[in-house]
């Protein structure tokens, strides 16, 4: 019996369904392509390795890395989506790691 039909929550779900839920690509094909041409890494447990297929799991405490652009992204998954919902509910499914905060220069 699968986690949907005994009425619990999944455990894993597939990249690319995360990452288009998560609003970090427009298309879930789009994020199908770029797994499958290499460009997502994930780390779980300390090792990193490359996704090499779409249908590969993630799961919550993932670290996935990718590069859009010219821009490195790097984010934790906290939550695995049920829909593609709105920005903010899509924002709460992962955590921004590239993004540091860095402190105003004191004044003195």
């Amino acid at each position: 019996m699968n986690a949907l039909a005994s009425g619990q929550a999944p455990d894993r779900q597939r990249a690319d369904l995360w990452l288009f839920r998560a609003r970090l690509f427009k298309s879930r094909s789009t994020a199908a392509r770029f797994i499958e041409a290499g460009g997502v890494r994930i780390e779980r447990a300390g090792q990193v390795r490359r996704l090499e297929r779409a249908s590969a799991g993630v799961m919550t405490g993932d670290v996935l890395v990718f590069v859009r652009g010219a821009d490195p992204v790097q984010v934790r998954v906290l939550s695995l989506g049920e829909r593609r919902g709105p920005a903010a509910e899509a924002r709460a499914l992962y955590e921004r790691l590239d993004r540091i905060e860095t402190p105003p220069p004191e004044e003195g």
